[in-house]
């Protein structure tokens, strides 16, 4: 864990951030009190969207070709 003074803090909260997403904890000092801890979130692990289940479609009744093949019996 590392530990950091709110000036510190204050000036670079952008690099801060970076080091939070790369997994670090970092604890943040006010006056030498810790005032915060900052933890990585922890978020689901997603799958790119390339690698996902596409969606299906369902339909109740008949199919498509169920329909097709009827429609041709009857009009002969």
């Amino acid at each position: 864990m590392k530990t950091i003074n709110f000036t510190e803090f204050r000036k670079n909260a952008s690099g801060v951030m970076d080091l939070v997403e790369q997994g670090e904890t970092i604890r943040v000092l006010r006056h030498g009190r810790a005032v915060a801890k900052i933890l990585p979130a922890e978020l689901p692990e997603r799958k790119p969207a390339w690698k996902q289940p596409g969606p299906r479609l369902i339909m109740s009744g008949s199919s498509l070709s169920s329909a097709v093949l009827e429609e041709r019996r009857s009009s002969r």
